[in-house]
Order: C-alpha cells, then sequence, then structure tokens
C-alpha cells in the first residue's frame, strides 16, 4: 500500500497522471524549442533492455530522454531520485516494479532521472530489469562514479549504455540546416571559435551574449564543486580540489606530475590520484594514458589531462580572449578541442592514448578501435603542403597503422605512406575521418 505522502510526492513529479492539461504544460518544459537532433539518439530507441545515459552535468540527458518517450505521454512516470523521499521509499527493486504496476498499471515507460543518487544505484537498475516489468526504463545519471562503485554486478545485458557529451560540430552543424558553400565554411570556422571559447554545453550553446554563456559557466563549475565535490563524494578538502582543477586547466595536453601537483595543493598523492579519479567519472576531465605497444623506446607512465568541455577549462582560468592567434594558449585549446571531438565520435570499446618515445617523438592521440591502430597529430597552423612530421614517421614506421591523420586549419588531402593512408584534415572534415576510423 502506496503512503498518502509517497503518493503526493509522485503527483507532484507527474501532475498529468490527475491533471493531464497541467502535465502537458509542464511536459513541452522538458523539451526546449530549439532542440538540437542527439547523435546517440537513434540507439536509445527498441533496445529490448534498460536504457541508461550517463555524461557530464547538464549535457541533455534528461532532455534526450523524453524526446525519446515523448510519444508514450502521458502515459510515463517520472522520478528524481535528487528527491530524498522518493530516494529513501523506492529502494527495493521488487517493491518498486510491484507499486508501479499495481497503482499505475497504464504506465508504458518509467523515466528515472539522477540514479547515482541512489545508495546501490547499480543494483538497483538490474533488480528493476530482472522483474520483467511491463514497461519501458529509462534512467540517467551525472557520473558513472556511484554506478560503478556501489555495485559488484553487472549491467552487462541488462542495460544499454551511452555517453553523452556536450554538443559536437557534427551536431551544430546539422542543427543549422543547408548553406551555399560559403556561408558552410563561415559557420563552421565560427562555430569551431566559439566551441574553443565557451565550449559546447546545451545551455551555453544556446544563450545569448557571452556575460550569459560565461555565468552558465560559472554556475556549472560551482555546481560540481560545491555539489557534486561537497555533497555527493563527500570531499572534505575543497581547497584542494578547487587547486587542483586551476592547476589542471593551465596544463591541458601537458604530462601530469603528480607529486608536483600534490606538493602544489598541499596534499599527499593519494588525494590527488582520488581527486582526479573523481573528476574522470563526472566527465570532467580524463586522464589520457600512453599507448605503448611493447617497444622498449617508449614512454609508457605518466598520463596526460584533458578537458571534456573547453568552456569550462576557460571558465577555471578565467581567460575568454577570442584572440587565439594572440593566446599563448590557443595551440592547447585548438588540441583539447580536438580530443573533445574525438570523445564524442568514439563508441564505447574505443581506446584513446597519445604516444611518446624516449626520443621524444610525440603522436597527441592514438585511437585502438576494432584490433587497428589510427594516429592523429594535432597543428594549430595552416599547412599548404601534404608534409610528415618526424614524429610521424617513426609512429608510421613502428606500427603501421590503418589511418594517420594531420588536423590543420586548411589543408584538406589525402596521401600514402607504406599500407597508411596519411591524411590531412581540417575541423570541418574531422568528423568524416573519424567516422572512417570507427566504421571503416
Amino acid at each position: 500500500m502506496i503512503s498518502p505522502e509517497l503518493s503526493q510526492r509522485i503527483i507532484q513529479f507527474n501532475p498529468w497522471l490527475v491533471k493531464p492539461k497541467d502535465g502537458n504544460v509542464l511536459f513541452k518544459k522538458y523539451i526546449p524549442v530549439h532542440y538540437i537532433h542527439r547523435e546517440i539518439e537513434g540507439s536509445l530507441h527498441n533496445v529490448g533492455k534498460a536504457v541508461l545515459v550517463i555524461g557530464p552535468r547538464q549535457s541533455g540527458k534528461s532532455t534526450i530522454i523524453w524526446h525519446t518517450i515523448k510519444e508514450l505521454f502521458p502515459n510515463v512516470l517520472f522520478l528524481n531520485m535528487e528527491d530524498p523521499l522518493l530516494r529513501l521509499s523506492l529502494n527495493s527493486p521488487i517493491d518498486f516494479t510491484d507499486l508501479v504496476e499495481k497503482e499505475y498499471a497504464f504506465i508504458k515507460a518509467v523515466f528515472i532521472d539522477e540514479i547515482q543518487h541512489m545508495e546501490e544505484a547499480g543494483l538497483f537498475i538490474k533488480g528493476v530489469v530482472d522483474t520483467k516489468p511491463h514497461f519501458s526504463l529509462f534512467f540517467t545519471g551525472s557520473s558513472s562514479f556511484d554506478l560503478r562503485s556501489k555495485t559488484r554486478e553487472s549491467l552487462a545485458g541488462r542495460a544499454h549504455r551511452a555517453i553523452l557529451y556536450p554538443f559536437s560540430l557534427t551536431e551544430i552543424i546539422k542543427s543549422k540546416g543547408t548553406l551555399n558553400k560559403v556561408a558552410a565554411k563561415h559557420f563552421v570556422e565560427e562555430t569551431v571559435t566559439e566551441q574553443i571559447i565557451h565550449g559546447s554545453y546545451p545551455a551555453v550553446h544556446l544563450a545569448r551574449g557571452n556575460e550569459r554563456k560565461r555565468g552558465l559557466l560559472n554556475d556549472l563549475v560551482e555546481a560540481l564543486i560545491l555539489r557534486d565535490a561537497s555533497d555527493l563524494f563527500k570531499i572534505k578538502r575543497i581547497d584542494a580540489f578547487r587547486k587542483l582543477l586551476a592547476l589542471l586547466a593551465m596544463q591541458i595536453g601537458n604530462i601530469a606530475n603528480v607529486s608536483e601537483l600534490a606538493s602544489l595543493c598541499n596534499a599527499n598523492v593519494g588525494t590527488v590520484v582520488s581527486h582526479i579519479e573523481i573528476l574522470e567519472e563526472s566527465h570532467i576531465v580524463k586522464a589520457l594514458r600512453p599507448f605503448a605497444g611493447g617497444k622498449r623506446r617508449e614512454i609508457t607512465s605518466a598520463a596526460k589531462v584533458f578537458f571534456i568541455d573547453n568552456g569550462i577549462r576557460n571558465m577555471l582560468i578565467n581567460n575568454f580572449s577570442e584572440n587565439l592567434g594572440l593566446r599563448t594558449d590557443g595551440g592547447q585549446l585548438f588540441e583539447n578541442w580536438a580530443f573533445t571531438e574525438i570523445q564524442k565520435a568514439m563508441p564505447l570499446l574505443g581506446s584513446l592514448y597519445f604516444w611518446r618515445s624516449k626520443a621524444n617523438a610525440e603522436v597527441d592521440f592514438v585511437i585502438d578501435f576494432a584490433g587497428k591502430l589510427s594516429g592523429l597529430e594535432v597543428k594549430f597552423t595552416h599547412s599548404d603542403r601534404p608534409k610528415l612530421t618526424k614524429s610521424a614517421h617513426s609512429f608510421i614506421e613502428a606500427y603501421a597503422p590503418e589511418r594517420f591523420a594531420f588536423l590543420n586549419l586548411s589543408l584538406d588531402e589525402k596521401i600514402i605512406v607504406g599500407s597508411t593512408e596519411v591524411s590531412f584534415i581540417t575541423p570541418a572534415t574531422m568528423r568524416k575521418w573519424l567516422n572512417h576510423v570507427f566504421q571503416g
């Protein structure tokens, strides 16, 4: 028997259960007027299992679920596990399914938002799926940290897992519609610069005016530090956490010296390592490990740290100068942008590394997917002819990757080196090259 308090709380989240007109007004707020199609949308339909969408805070996870299940409205039950009453009252998978099927038998889809707030999120998802409910299941989580660390049970075969990052360049371009060649070129250049400076979080991208964009980025940073760090992850040394974020922001794309970072943060190495792991699980940064292909001359230990979104990085150092040519970190920003686009295109089973030899030969990104290697060097320059660097020659000679590319600002051309297809690509053609890498 459902308690009056729980029943009332559920109605508060689902007014359409008793007042369809009120519900329709609320539902329209869940999907923005200027909705931008997300690339993972097709993978969320008819998967035959629970759908779990994770990713950074405010990357559009809830919006994409609402868009996916809109045809089932109003036969939808929505629950947000940030709410303490829902979280504590609905923690038994069997009782949860029983409640929905008895009290809300007409429901065709259950959407549980912010699932990471549940004490045993992974076990809950597994348990509900195992009850074989008559309704479809959709979950979102701002972090995969709790989903992985608080359960030893595997969701394999039970949940279709997808990661949603901020907008990719491709998503933004497609939302613009058909443009002539000149207008399209200008739009791409303008968009890439905007992504490099303010990033691609949906609310930030859609906001008008730089001050509004920067205000939203500041809110995101504070939400990460004050809500996720202190409340969700129970971090006690918030000062050290803030300092670490700022230090990582200042050295994007460089090898992270954990001992040095610990000293500067006035913290021990274990704390810094733990904080970087939390930042990774929250999809704020990613530590890129070196590629080790068994060559004794390779560096195989220290990692580089990149940010998932350039806007967050620039907010942390409070530098939004749009003249990239005059910025001392222009090349780093371009490399970090390239990293974010790779992440947004890469399938879950793909792996990304950097490569550096002890002789200082270096390839910015090495992609390992389906047993095949591809390399990518990022050059924040205009190129007029296809020319390989010594590092590229060294990597191609050592590994004979299927594909290798130079991301630059102007040259778009292909050559063959041995058995490797070498492409010179621009931001506009980068996704096409990545699609070849991931789709063959």
